[in-house]
């Protein structure tokens, strides 16, 4: 895992998925935003929570690939989605621990 920075986050984050550097930006350039407004480093820990966590998730294809086909099953609306939660939940958990986060860190899907 890299540091829990913004600058390194977003290195990896143009190494791992290059796709999502502009929605890294714009949620960096909220968070900084809600972060003057408020008066609170809050904003800016979330999004470093997050983005570590879509992070430690990505630096593992197979990982990776089962969220999103999981993701599917529940878009889907085709079939009882409770084991597909079930997973992503675990998913994401697994991901939160890598992450050194220990929060339940909001997801931004891919």
């Amino acid at each position: 895992m890299p540091e829990l920075t913004p600058a390194a986050l977003r290195t990896v984050v143009e190494r791992l998925a290059p796709a999502r550097l502009p929605a890294l930006t714009q949620h960096l350039a909220e968070a900084a935003t809600n972060a003057l407004q408020a008066g609170t480093l809050a904003p800016l820990q979330a999004f470093v929570a997050s983005w570590a966590v879509f992070v430690a998730i990505e630096r593992h294809p197979e990982r990776a690939a089962r969220l999103r086909e999981l993701e599917r099953v529940v878009d889907a609306g085709e079939q009882d989605p409770t084991a597909a939660i079930a997973e992503i939940r675990a998913i994401l958990e697994a991901a939160e621990v890598d992450a050194g986060t220990g929060t339940a860190a909001p997801f931004l899907p891919a």
